[in-house]
């Protein structure tokens, strides 16, 4: 299958990055240059602002009446608390229960605006469009680029330009206004995918290489590929799609209960209630868990989880973690195991070493919510 361009493929290109297949997509996964490669981009990020080409994500509008009924039928959201510029993690579940993506709704004055996973988005929107009532209208808005900057000093670089009717700095934590960039009208949202403070930028495709160009003017601003925000997503705990979850982990093994409102646990109505509650009630037969490994030998996608003899999990996610200077991974472990400080073994390379079930986030969020 062909490879869609992203609208800032040439940028990339002219920046010296290396492009990779990614859901559908050609992607940056690092730069050359003197803050370029996946370590140092890391790196970058945590100390500065880096600047995310996301673009491959699915930018969805809903809109029509009953909208708010329609879409909790679909969603295990509570809408009726989800006011005008707040956004909420929630998540397309399958009739058993099974994860077919996670998502972010936000509340619009008069629509829900939906960001699905890059390689899931056709399926996303077949799966929408066959539950949804036909007097909902749902808009694909591929002539939107999504562009995301993360890091320490995203907000003082970005409040240099963006404009609005409210300031910046009144945004926090999963909220979002409308702003003005290099005099385009565009959304942004005050989250991420790494688990520093920033920023989601909703914006023009046409628009995104003149504003991309404005925001890594800022002496805070490098461009970041996807290698980095690999690894800073898993210092930060986050599961990523495809691989911590699929239709065959349910989200309450996974770790995602938050993601499930609590009037909707109780009412239910919504695909995989009945398995989802009876999971809340009577536990799961595995988890979702950090692992601290020992050594510098990092535990990949796949690797066995062992107690003594007996295999009782699987690695979902792994790396070496550039922040902790050591080997760390996510995986599902057989419930009894699951127990934070757990010493367990993972087999790489055909050698086992030594694991402890630890807490996540590896390294701690640092979300703004406000003074």
């Amino acid at each position: 299958m062909a490879l869609e361009p992203l609208p800032l493929d040439a940028w990339h290109r002219a920046r010296g990055a290396r492009m990779v297949p990614f859901a559908g997509y050609d992607m940056p996964i690092q730069y050359a240059g003197p803050h370029g490669g996946i370590v140092a981009e890391h790196n970058w990020t945590r100390q500065n602002a880096g600047l995310f080409d996301v673009s491959h994500m699915g930018q969805l509008l809903l809109s029509g009446p009953g909208l708010d009924a329609a879409v909790e039928a679909v969603l295990p959201i509570d809408l009726s608390t989800l006011k005008v510029g707040q956004q909420r993690y929630s998540l397309l579940l399958d009739e058993e229960g099974g994860v077919l993506d996670d998502l972010m709704v936000s509340r619009w004055p008069d629509a829900l605006h939906l960001v699905v996973n890059g390689a899931t988005k056709w399926d996303d929107m077949g799966t929408l469009r066959e539950a949804l009532p036909d007097d909902i209208t749902m808009n694909y808005l591929d002539d939107r680029a999504l562009l995301a900057l993360q890091g320490p000093k995203a907000a003082e670089a970005l409040a240099r330009h963006a404009t609005g009717e409210h300031p910046l700095s009144a945004l926090t934590f999963m909220k979002f206004g409308r702003f003005q960039l290099a005099g385009h009208d565009v959304t942004i949202a005050r989250a991420g995918y790494t688990g520093e403070d920033g920023f989601e930028i909703s914006l023009p495709a046409e628009a995104a290489a003149e504003i991309a160009d404005l925001l890594c003017a800022e002496p805070e601003v490098e461009p970041i590929g996807l290698g980095a925000r690999d690894s800073l997503r898993l210092e930060a705990g986050l599961p990523l799609y495809g691989h911590d979850m699929t239709p065959e982990t349910s989200p309450i093994e996974a770790g995602l209960t938050f993601g499930i409102n609590k009037r909707r646990r109780s009412e239910g109505g919504f695909p995989g209630a009945a398995r989802i509650n009876r999971e809340i009630a009577e536990g799961t037969g595995r988890k979702w868990v950090g692992l601290r490994i020992e050594g510098r030998l990092p535990a990949r996608e796949g690797a066995e989880v062992f107690n003594g003899a007996e295999k009782i999990g699987i690695v979902t996610s792994g790396g070496f973690s550039p922040t902790l200077q050591a080997p760390i991974a996510m995986a599902y472990v057989a419930a009894e195991h699951a127990a934070i400080g757990t010493a367990l073994e993972v087999e790489v390379r055909g050698k086992r070493l030594a694991a402890t079930v630890s807490p996540t986030p590896f390294v701690p969020h640092r979300y703004y919510r406000g003074n």
